[in-house]
């Protein structure tokens, strides 16, 4: 999974490009270059240390020990978000956020017990006592907690941070973050609050490339953080 993340390969993958102005929210000036056809452009110079220092950030947070949660429902985060949350064996939710999945996890982790037990129980033919109408209804519970919360089953605690995909589109997840002072680190366009995010990465967050290139390189600062001496 190594990548180059410099001006030139974030350039190749048109991390560049943000909204059009009438878009843009206040907060994204600063990290603009200027507008091209009436579309924002990202200062590449800036998002490639805005990058670095987000990585930097989640490699000292695994390096405690503590988790960072890959999040992104959008339809072109989403195969991306669950493929290297999983590589890399972090907690995800690559689909709909739920509300209280943070403010309300102790009942959130609940369900994750449940779902833990029911999977044990069919692994270990338990559920063979049950009539077959029960093992159907049974399995539907197991396929509609896996959707809902299967990307987070080794998350006993709260996590060290969120890294996001798009903080706009999940605006619940940084609210609920920022509620909790959970740092986020958020790949966020020019229609993104920059202010609801600890760690910005201004880049664009719609492009399937450069979606990729951002997520890889958070990936890898996990990887960096798990190896290096427990603080």
């Amino acid at each position: 999974m190594s990548i180059v993340t410099d001006i030139k390969t974030l350039f190749e993958a048109g991390a560049h490009f943000g909204y059009p102005r009438a878009r843009r929210h206040p907060t994204a000036s600063p990290f603009l270059f200027g507008t091209k056809d009436r579309t924002d452009i990202f200062d590449l110079e800036l998002t490639e240390k805005r990058l670095e220092a987000a990585r930097a950030f989640v490699s000292s947070v695994v390096a405690t020990g503590r988790q960072v949660v890959f999040v992104g429902g959008k339809h072109e985060a989403i195969s991306i978000v669950k493929e290297l949350a999983e590589k890399t064996g972090s907690p995800y939710v690559a689909g709909r956020w739920i509300g209280g999945t943070l403010t309300n996890f102790k009942n959130i982790r609940k369900r994750i017990e449940r779902l833990q037990k029911l999977m044990a129980d069919r692994e270990s033919g338990e559920l063979e006592k049950y009539t077959k109408r029960e093992r159907l209804m049974i399995d539907r519970e197991i396929e509609e907690l896996l959707g809902r919360f299967g990307g987070l089953v080794n998350m006993s605690d709260l996590p060290g941070a969120l890294y996001i995909v798009d903080t706009r589109h999940e605006e619940t997840a940084v609210k609920e973050a920022n509620q909790l002072k959970i740092p986020v680190v958020g790949l966020s366009s020019s229609d993104c609050d920059f202010a609801m995010v600890q760690y910005p990465i201004p880049a664009n967050d719609t492009s399937v490339r450069s979606i990729r290139l951002i997520s890889e390189g958070i990936a890898n600062a996990v990887n960096e953080g798990k190896r290096a001496p427990q603080k």
